[in-house]
């Protein structure tokens, strides 16, 4: 692969996973829930975002939730720690599109596998957010079937939707842009070789 192409990609990747990171951060489809078979007037299915705390799983049921556990009082900590560990993440993504843009342009090996480096680490922050998130929701899932009958239980559908799944694509895209990085770092360093060898010839 030749070092523009190499780089080029990278830039785009990069641009895309910071994009779906941001679509995902401002989109409230992050969790979804569906009650089934119910004949009442009001539609009890419901959708949450990064914004708000989970929907209350009972309150779907019109049963209470009421829960004094020790997992149940760690949920606002939980959600403290995705709200604020995936908007870094964009924003440091910012600064790591800027590195990787100056280390293109002076093609600099060592600073092209800073940028990588960078990047890469700022996908540890995407990744670390997503993670929480599952097990927030899956902790409060398991709350929630403490309280709930397994009748009432099996009209219920969870699931995660698609914005929960553009964050994991866009954590995918920061790490390939990374590798795209290296790989220029790589093209750049053997060029820099050939040349000396030729040079001593």
């Amino acid at each position: 692969m030749r070092y523009g192409v190499a780089i080029l990609s990278a830039g785009f990747t990069g641009l895309l996973s910071f994009s779906l990171l941001a679509v995902a951060i401002g989109s409230d489809f992050w969790y979804i829930i569906n009650v089934n078979n119910h004949t009442g007037p009001d539609d009890l299915s419901s959708h949450s975002g990064l914004r708000k705390t989970l929907p209350t799983l009972g309150v779907c049921m019109c049963t209470p939730f009421i829960s004094n556990s020790e997992a149940h009082r760690l949920f606002p900590g939980l959600h403290k720690v995705v709200v604020i560990m995936l908007p870094l993440s964009l924003v440091l993504l910012v600064f790591g599109w800027i590195f990787g843009f100056v280390s293109s342009l002076v093609r600099i090996p060592r600073m092209l596998v800073g940028s990588a480096s960078y990047i890469l680490f700022c996908s540890l922050f995407t990744l670390t957010g997503l993670l929480v998130y599952i097990q927030y929701c899956n902790q409060a899932m398991e709350d929630f079937k403490q309280v709930v009958s397994l009748e009432n239980l099996t009209t219920v559908d969870v699931s995660f939707g698609w914005s929960f799944a553009i964050a994991w694509l866009s954590y995918s895209l920061e790490v390939t842009s990374s590798l795209l990085l290296m790989l220029a770092a790589r093209i750049t360093q053997m060029k820099h070789c050939y040349d000396s060898g030729m040079a001593m010839l």
